[in-house]
Order: C-alpha cells, then structure tokens, then sequence
C-alpha cells in the first residue's frame, strides 16, 4: 500500500462494531484515526439507529469536538437548548462546562450518520450533567464519580518524616 493510500479511507469500506447498552444507547462505529495513522486528531464514524443515542449527554474540559452529518436527521441537544439537525450539518462542541455538553438524538424513523472529529488531549475531564457524573481520563487511568462526592483538597493529607 501506498503512502498515500494509508491515509485515504472511504466511508463504506469501514468495518464498524456494533454497541448497545439498555434501552437508550447504541451505534454502530468505528475509531477512524488509528486506521488512518492520526496522531492529534481523533476520527470517527457513527451510525445511530432509530430511537437511540450513542453517548450519554456531555462537555468536555480539554476537547473540542466537531461532528459532520452524513445522513439523516435529528436532534442536538446542546447545553439548555435543542435543534434539529439533518445531512449536510456541521456542528461546533468547544470545551466548557454545562453550557458546553451536547449529545446527538437520532428521534427520527431512519438511520442517522455522522463524523466527528475530536483533539486527542492527554489528558481529559467530561462532565454528565444528565447523570451528575464527572470523568477523568488520561494514559490508563479512567475515574468516574458523581459530582456530589466533592473533597476538600487535604482530606487525608498527612505528612510522612523519613
């Protein structure tokens, strides 16, 4: 293969996985960048089914995101507002707080399509408002916790004399 080659791939020869997590949640996808040798960006396809979502409602701190709809229509919920979207879209998640969090609703009776792309931080925090969840992430760790479980910066802090 090709230099050049290596770094094209076409929608309908991608081998996406299927997921699926109660009654509200799948798609099937694939992570785009990897195949393609990205290194700060991170691609990827999603195809969501009638009546689902592929992810919970969220922000991020550290990325931003950019989704390209390829087809069909729904709805993007975006901090306190929603807005139909269909093909042809494109849509802007900077990082932030609540007002930041988004999450695309496949509400409609056909599948709905999209890319997005994401910068690849080495280190992440995403907040759930829906779920009152935060996450950290970065290298192998991946922490989540509800927002209520809030610590004092010293709690068991002691000084250790060697």
């Amino acid at each position: 293969m090709s230099a050049i080659d290596s770094k094209v791939v076409n929608i309908d020869a991608l081998k996406l996985e299927h997921f699926e997590k109660g009654d509200t949640f799948a798609c099937d996808a694939v992570r785009i960048g990897p195949l393609l040798g990205a290194k700060d960006l991170g691609y990827s396809y999603d195809v969501v089914p009638p009546g689902k979502r592929s992810c919970p409602f969220h922000s991020h701190r550290g990325e931003e995101e950019m989704f390209f709809i390829v087809k069909g229509n729904g709805t993007l919920r975006y901090g306190d507002e929603t807005r139909k979207i269909r093909a042809g879209d494109v849509i802007c998640c900077p990082t932030g707080g609540p007002e930041t969090a988004h999450q695309i609703v496949n509400d409609s009776d056909a599948e709905l399509a999209y890319l997005s792309v994401s910068t690849m931080m080495p280190a992440e925090v995403c907040e759930y408002p829906d779920s009152k969840k935060i996450g950290a992430f970065g290298g192998s760790l991946r922490h989540m916790t509800r927002t209520e479980h809030d610590l004092d910066y010293w709690v068991d802090e002691v000084l250790f004399i060697r």
